[in-house]
């Protein structure tokens, strides 16, 4: 069976395999949830700012590690009056609580492109393990480095999802009317070493 290093390896010829320390790209990273609304419909909403970092070896991927911060206050839903109940004392607190991080404590290859990281998700004053199944959907010099500076060096692309309980976190009004179960959906592209 193939395994993520030996995928890795079909990028040697762009990139070395190395540890490095990925840095997230704000700019191209989407960090969305999913809800069922009282069995009427899918909603969704996203984060759009957010921060952190990834260590990845691909010759030792059970050694990855992730960081994590988000900015509770660029929550968005598409639709104002939403936006502003998710961020009050109801839901987020965001006055009080600006902040949402992960912090990975361990990690599990899948599959010759995947792994599971588990970690720690803390939302308001509440910290509980969760997992997210991570898909390697690039590794190299991307492919835009030629045109443009901000894309010089090698990335890596990645989508990952999970689900959680809203209610463990403080943010469970009305639930299970409006589902307590969300879907996160999470969009990533990372640059080694970041742009200092």
């Amino acid at each position: 069976m193939k395994t993520l290093s030996a995928t890795a390896l079909l990028f040697t010829m762009t990139a070395p395999v190395i540890a490095e320390t990925y840095h997230l790209d704000p700019t191209h990273t989407e960090i969305r949830f999913y809800y069922n609304h009282a069995g009427l419909t899918e909603q969704s909403g996203e984060w759009t700012g957010m921060s952190g970092t990834i260590d990845f070896d691909p010759e030792n991927v059970n050694a990855t590690s992730a960081n994590i911060s988000i900015d509770t206050s660029s929550l968005a839903t598409g639709v104002s009056p939403l936006d502003d109940h998710l961020k009050s004392a109801d839901f987020f607190d965001i006055e009080a609580f600006p902040k949402a991080t992960f912090v990975s404590t361990s990690a599990i290859q899948t599959g010759a492109q995947t792994l599971r990281l588990i970690g720690d998700l803390t939302i308001k004053d509440q910290t509980k393990p969760t997992t997210l199944d991570v898909s390697m959907k690039f590794m190299g010099t991307h492919p835009l480095g030629g045109f443009f500076d901000y894309y010089k060096g090698d990335w890596v692309g990645v989508e990952a999802s999970g689900t959680l309980l809203r209610s463990e976190y403080g943010v469970g009004m009305f639930a299970p009317g409006t589902s307590d179960v969300v879907r996160l959906e999470i969009s990533a592209e990372m640059r080694a070493g970041g742009w200092n």
